[in-house]
């Protein structure tokens, strides 16, 4: 017998959202390979950028509701809503905070990046999608932030995280 969400313990509940986030990251992962396997890796990238451009407004927009965050939510509303992002929960995180204040967000752990690993496929250029998508994420809850990578394949420069963004509030 199939049960409802409000018959989930809190810990059900907290599984299913990681399988949920996992879930996700595996279907955009499914279209991705089928169209880099159908029309190379150039237009998937195209394609992913755009989905990714489209889709990180709206998750901001969600979060920012859930948790109640002002528009001026600065880097704190940043490093709160950051976690809960559906690709954040289905990967292995980290926030640091710099001495200047500003917030690093890193990725220790990428599922997409060991799946591509597990099937002997080159690891996923990921640095163009992530600039749109964290940018894009950061700005739709507080215009103020600004973003950077620091880390992200092809690009990578730290071999301890699979991608590594700074934030800062300007002005």
């Amino acid at each position: 017998m199939a049960k409802g969400l409000d018959e989930l313990t809190r810990e059900q509940l907290v599984e299913l959202l990681e399988i949920t986030a996992k879930d996700t990251i595996a279907l955009d992962g499914t279209w991705f390979q089928s169209l880099e396997a159908e029309q190379g890796m150039d237009t998937a990238m195209e394609h992913d950028r755009a989905a990714w451009r489209r889709f990180v407004p709206s998750e901001a927009r969600r979060l920012k509701k859930l948790l109640a965050l002002p528009d001026a939510c600065g880097l704190e509303g940043l490093a709160t809503a950051l976690p809960l992002r559906c690709t954040s929960l289905a990967n292995e995180w980290e926030i640091v905070w710099e001495e200047d204040g500003a917030l690093l967000f890193r990725i220790t752990d990428c599922r997409v990046q060991n799946a591509r690993a597990r099937k002997g496929m080159g690891f996923h250029p990921c640095k163009s999608v992530g600039e749109l998508e964290y940018a894009g994420f950061a700005a739709a809850l507080d215009n103020r932030i600004q973003c950077a990578c620091l880390s992200c394949f092809p690009d990578a420069t730290d071999d301890t995280c699979n991608c590594a963004w700074k934030f800062w509030v300007e002005g």
